[in-house]
């Protein structure tokens, strides 16, 4: 079986407190969408990472039509992103041989990265680039609402990043686009591949609400 790894790495740090339940919401619609579907649900696995002051997995790598919810996010405390790379290489450290070692064709692991705000620990830039040094480097979409700083959610991302379009966009409408275009990632990754052959990775070139990052950086 052919297996593409999703994982979701959300902000939940105090600024996050107003618009985490529309988070919720549309998180319950993305499992709705996913799980009820056999076809996509087989070819993919998901995971939740939440981080503010520290960083932890509030949902393990999973065929989302072997549970019946997604954890719930909850604001509060900080913005470390250092936390959040460092559990997101060790869960992906270990899930990729985990996948291989039940016979699993495993592709590189994707990272949709959230936040709203700018990193509050210092050195972060370390745990990044050790995640991507590692053996199974993933690829990232970084996306940005609110106070994020756009130089910052470009050098997180790998492969797209966007900002949220200015004041004339809310959070939350922000968000509910967010958790659209990841939906439409897993969905479109899964089903675009011809019999016989690999899947591919599918991402929105254009999410509504935001604006796109250059990642052309020296």
């Amino acid at each position: 079986m052919q297996i593409l790894p999703f994982y979701l790495v959300c902000d939940e740090s105090g600024s996050m407190s107003g618009d985490i339940d529309v988070l919720n919401e549309a998180l319950l619609a993305l499992h709705n969408e996913i799980s009820t579907n056999p076809t996509i649900s087989d070819k993919t696995r998901f995971a939740l990472i939440g981080f503010s002051d520290d960083a932890a997995e509030l949902q393990q790598l999973v065929d989302l039509g072997e549970v019946s919810q997604l954890p719930k996010l909850e604001a509060g405390g900080f913005t470390s992103f250092g936390s959040a790379f460092r559990v997101l290489r060790s869960a992906i450290e270990r899930d990729v041989p985990a996948l291989k070692a039940e016979g699993h064709d495993v592709y590189r692991p994707v990272v949709f990265f959230l936040s709203d705000g700018v990193p509050t620990d210092g050195g972060w830039e370390a745990a990044h680039e050790a995640l991507l040094g590692s053996a199974y480097r993933p690829h990232i979409i970084a996306f940005g609402i609110g106070t994020a700083d756009r130089s910052v959610i470009g050098h997180v991302a790998t492969f797209k990043a966007f900002m949220q379009q200015g004041d004339n966009v809310k959070p939350a409408e922000a968000l509910k686009e967010f958790a659209g275009s990841l939906t439409r990632s897993i969905v479109r990754s899964a089903s675009g591949g011809r019999a016989g052959e690999g899947m591919s990775l599918q991402v929105d070139d254009h999410v509504p609400g935001f604006t796109s990052v250059s990642l052309d950086k020296l």
